[in-house]
């Protein structure tokens, strides 16, 4: 099939929900009108209402009410409107749905799938626009994951479904409806933990995820550097021997992310780097990100994020020393 995101992501819902009767989708808006999305399009015709809920506005409750349905043998999968609302249910993701396996002996899990729109580029309001990877990834309880293509958003999704333990599954918002690829009809899973290189290069290396990796491959292309890019598809847990792998190979090292440059996962990987790979680096890492500010109004953000020409920038630099 030659689908967008949405329609990779429609799809792998309706394949596991057709796997697995446990599995209920639950969030505001899901039900008749398929998500502010679409993403769960159809499917509560297909599987009813006590399948698919559309849910009260209150993300506290969604995600609470998600928990408690883990915990009691179900395998919900909450969908929250957009990344800055989730901020509501900070205290149920973090304090319970990321502890319940330690704080029980691993005699209890917390079999869920939250799932929320991120990140900016499309002229949306500040709590529309956020990219709160690194909340979530501190977290070690909590598996954190953003693909960037339909494959990837498939196969992570179905891969995601057949865990015991809490996932927040990040979907760019702009890459959505951006391009169409061709994905197999069948069901598929795309590993968890393992980073994708899709574009392999000796000059340098080049991580991201999520919205900024048609960004950093459009760059690359047009300046015409032998760049390797590294797109992680899991933030949290990290993979970290691909990472370095490459790093050895190349001796130079980007990150690229849309979050903001302060205490993002980009200087996680930095500082992984720098621990375990700092002999074979012929530069400073370097990261390219968004302002350390609250996310603006939509006639700035293109001042904002980062986009080729800051990507290209910071290429001409790295390859210079």
């Amino acid at each position: 099939m030659n689908v967008n995101m949405v329609g990779a992501l429609n799809n792998a819902l309706d394949i596991v929900m057709q796997e697995n009767e446990e599995i209920v989708l639950l969030g505001e808006d899901i039900g008749k009108d398929g998500g502010v999305f679409r993403v769960t399009d159809g499917l509560l015709a297909k599987y009813g209402e006590n399948r698919v809920v559309d849910t009260p506005l209150s993300e506290a409750g969604i995600i609470g009410t998600a928990i408690g349905m883990a915990l009691g043998g179900m395998h919900p999968f909450p969908e929250v409107q957009f990344a800055g609302f989730m901020y509501l249910a900070f205290d149920q993701l973090v304090n319970h749905a990321a502890r319940y396996r330690s704080r029980s002996r691993a005699t209890r899990t917390v079999p869920m799938v939250v799932r929320t729109p991120v990140s900016g580029g499309v002229r949306t309001l500040e709590h529309h626009s956020d990219s709160p990877e690194e909340y979530y990834s501190h977290v070690g309880g909590l598996i954190v994951v953003e693909p960037s293509t339909p494959y990837d958003a498939k196969g992570l999704m179905i891969k995601a479904a057949h865990l015991d333990d809490p996932v927040v599954f990040l979907e760019p918002t702009k890459l959505y409806r951006l391009f169409k690829q061709d994905i197999p009809d069948e069901a598929y899973e795309v590993e968890i933990g393992k980073a994708s290189a899709v574009r392999q290069g000796d000059d340098m290396t080049i991580v991201t995820w999520g919205t900024m990796v048609p960004v950093v491959k459009n760059a690359v292309e047009k300046k015409g550097t032998n760049a390797e890019i590294i797109d992680l598809r899991t933030i949290n847990p990290i993979d970290e021997t691909t990472i370095l792998n490459s790093v050895r190979k190349t001796g130079r090292a980007m990150i690229v992310h849309e979050a903001q440059l302060s205490f993002g996962a980009g200087a996680e990987i930095a500082a992984r780097i720098a621990e375990k790979a700092i002999f074979q680096l012929q530069a400073p890492v370097m990261r390219v990100a968004s302002a350390s500010l609250p996310y603006p109004f939509p006639g700035y953000e293109q001042f904002y994020i980062p986009n080729e020409a800051k990507v290209s920038e910071a290429i001409d630099k790295i390859m210079s020393v």
